[in-house]
């Protein structure tokens, strides 16, 4: 990044943040999805962390050739203060009187995308690992930052971003694959009480006619 152009965004310059928005909002967004698995989320952690990044912009890292990983940080942030908040309100929830029964709408999760299965598998598997493993294995191996970078958006060690990755990645080998098997095997199981359901619902017809 040109040096005027972050002492432009340090300045509070509306359009040089526009260019900061234009250039890195999809990475941020990418980032929160993989995160958090939900694309609603993912869209109101990119408003937070550019409404956010714009109320700390004095703050914003002078080194380093992009404010891309102090972007991320700031994201990072944001998405610990959502799911605390969620937790909140969860509990809140649960505390509320039982609704009455609602229809099943199971059968309209058959057709769902490939993607959205593998993502809800490697979800489920990086939920499995420590949160600050998992911000370093996100930030690393999906949005590809360096461990500089990574230690920069984290504020920590770069030795603590090497120790952390290495944990994320043994510990997801053992459970990525099981996951997506699981979740896989879950769908063939929906699809067959799917096929079942209509055949059982055609056969007073099939008598009928008879």
């Amino acid at each position: 990044m040109n040096p005027s152009t972050r002492a432009r965004i340090r300045d509070g310059d509306p359009a040089a943040f526009e260019q900061l928005f234009e250039d890195h909002a999809r990475v941020v967004y990418r980032y929160a999805l993989r995160t958090t698995g939900n694309w609603a989320t993912a869209e109101d952690v990119v408003s937070l962390t550019f409404l956010e990044a714009w109320r700390l912009r004095q703050k914003a890292h002078p080194g380093g050739d992009s404010l891309l990983p102090w972007l991320l940080g700031v994201a990072t942030n944001v998405m610990r203060n959502t799911s605390r908040a969620a937790r909140r309100h969860d509990g809140a929830v649960a505390r509320l009187p039982a609704p009455e029964a609602a229809p099943d709408f199971a059968d309209g999760l058959v057709g769902q995308l490939a993607d959205a299965e593998e993502l809800a598998a490697a979800r489920a598997a990086l939920s499995t690992l420590r949160r600050a493993e998992r911000e370093v294995f996100t930030l690393c191996v999906w949005e590809g930052l360096s461990h500089g970078e990574a230690a920069q958006a984290l504020g920590i060690a770069v030795g603590s971003v090497r120790a952390r990755l290495s944990r994320a990645r043994a510990r997801l080998r053992e459970h990525t694959e099981a996951e997506l098997v699981r979740s896989r095997m879950q769908r063939s199981a929906a699809r067959g009480q799917f096929i079942n359901n209509r055949i059982n619902a055609a056969r007073p017809t099939e008598k009928g006619i008879r």
